[in-house]
């Protein structure tokens, strides 16, 4: 590894980087001996009422909710690799409830229907609790709510206005000030937090994953693994996905393949794949702990517009991840890009900027994927092939939780009965689609910049970031 630009930091570089030299290049979750055998791949042609393509949260949600609501449905998964092996299985772990990547974002929005989509974003969430107790799957689930710092004076004023309107619409929220605040977790970069109480879950996505998988297997789904599908087409009546082993024909398929190249044409305009990446740490020894003051499981992020996010886990390691939201140039999407020694030296140096009474803890792991960005920054839903196939994309990071909705969405736009879900206007609607290259990487980069010169620069927004709001597109990690 070489330290290019590792930003300012707590610790000599030398240091950051002597942190990370043993960490292995792999997802901590998805780095674990619980990790299910592999399902064989198709082989031959299969029938069956629904076919899903993908294997990730939104898949398998689709595919669990579809035997729920009717157990005979006869469905077929189709997954690339492994279940949960992308970017289910290598996010923060934080299940969020909302549905329209934050209060203010979807107040702007859909000022008229964002009181229906908390109460919405909050029943998915307990939803997914329920879930994951009936179907006892052990993913480490804490209820725990997320915590937003404030580590410059601008970016406290925000957190009041988020405060404000927060407790407008009703939600469990407290304003902390830096005692508060350093009560809970110990930074010297700390001036104030937001804590959002009731809106979000702590869980290990690996195992959240692999838990509804078995799930899904128990209810009779059949899913084939290393089955990539290469074509989506029509005979007759049947929807017909091609995969190298073989193909399936079904009467309803949901396309569930994130920040992957879209089967459909007509969905690539809308998304553009972004790299995210974390760090996780050796556990943490009790002076290490005490140090820092982190006695709860909340979840936290600080308020920069490149920002971080961060957690414990159930052994008493930390997460830490985001700031760098990187684009690669024609929407490129490869296993090489999962590892990017730069971002990882940075990220280390940051986190001894925040902690730097951890200095000399080591990283154990390192690891980065693909994220499914869209201009308004969460999901949005389409059909295809006369309503026999839905697919749902550009979740931007928030698809934990949003997962599940959105395969309920898929499952109504197939019923072909209109439902409280499909008339929403969050639904209904469609971000605004990105410009095709050269531009796109051009304007993604000039975006890049503009919101690091807003963080340092007390929040103030340029005229491209004024120019951007104004027409409703955006960049996030």
């Amino acid at each position: 590894m070489s330290l290019r630009d590792g930003g300012d930091t707590a610790v000599p570089r030398a240091g950051a980087l002597e942190c990370l030299r043993d960490a292995r290049l792999r997802p901590f979750w998805l780095d674990s001996p619980d990790a299910p055998t592999a399902r064989p791949p198709l082989a031959g042609e299969e029938r069956c009422d629904l076919a899903v393509v993908g294997g990730g949260f939104t898949g398998l949600w689709a595919a669990l909710l579809a035997k729920e609501r009717d157990p005979s449905c006869d469905v077929v998964v189709l997954e690339a690799v492994t279940a949960g092996w992308a970017a289910s299985g290598r996010n923060g772990g934080f299940c969020m409830a909302t549905l329209t990547h934050g209060l203010s974002n979807g107040v702007e929005r859909f000022p008229r229907e964002q009181r229906r989509l908390e109460e919405l974003g909050l029943a998915n969430l307990d939803a997914i609790q329920d879930a994951v107790a009936r179907h006892a799957i052990d993913c480490d689930w804490q209820r725990t709510g997320e915590v937003n710092v404030a580590t410059e004076p601008w970016q406290a004023h925000t957190l009041r206005e988020e405060y404000e309107l927060m407790r407008r619409f009703g939600r469990d929220v407290r304003l902390l000030d830096r005692d508060e605040i350093q009560g809970e977790v110990h930074s010297p970069t700390y001036l104030a937090a937001l804590w959002e109480l009731d809106g979000c879950a702590m869980a290990d996505p690996a195992r959240l994953a692999w838990g509804l998988r078995r799930a899904c297997l128990d209810l009779g789904v059949r899913l084939y693994e290393g089955t990539p599908v290469k074509r989506l087409e029509s005979e007759g009546a049947a929807v017909v996905l091609v995969a190298p082993g073989g193909r399936v024909l079904a009467r309803h398929a949901v396309l569930a393949t994130n920040a992957f190249k879209p089967l459909l044409r007509r969905a690539r305009p809308y998304i553009v794949p972004v790299y995210d990446y974390a760090l996780m740490t050796e556990p943490l020894t009790g002076a290490q702990r005490e140090a820092i003051g982190w006695k709860t499981r909340i979840g936290l992020a600080d308020a920069s517009n490149q920002f971080h996010y961060y957690r414990t886990t159930d052994d008493g390691r930390l997460l830490w991840g985001g700031y760098d939201a990187v684009y690669h140039y024609g929407n490129r999407v490869h296993p090489a890009l999962d590892a990017r020694p730069e971002t990882f030296e940075k990220l280390a140096g940051q986190f001894f900027t925040t902690f730097p009474q951890l200095e000399g803890v080591r990283f154990t792991h390192a690891w980065g994927g693909a994220i499914d960005t869209c201009s308004r920054f969460f999901a949005f839903w389409g059909t295809a092939l006369r309503r026999r196939v839905a697919y749902v994309l550009g979740y931007t990071g928030m698809g934990v939780a949003e997962s599940r909705f959105g395969a309920e969405v898929c499952l109504d736009l197939l019923s072909e009965q209109e439902t409280e879900l499909t008339r929403l206007e969050l639904v209904r609607s469609r971000p605004v689609p990105f410009p095709p290259e050269p531009l796109r990487s051009a304007a993604i980069q000039l975006t890049r910049r503009s919101l690091a010169r807003a963080d340092e620069c007390g929040g103030h927004r340029d005229l491209w970031l004024r120019t951007l709001d104004r027409f409703g597109l955006g960049f996030d990690s």
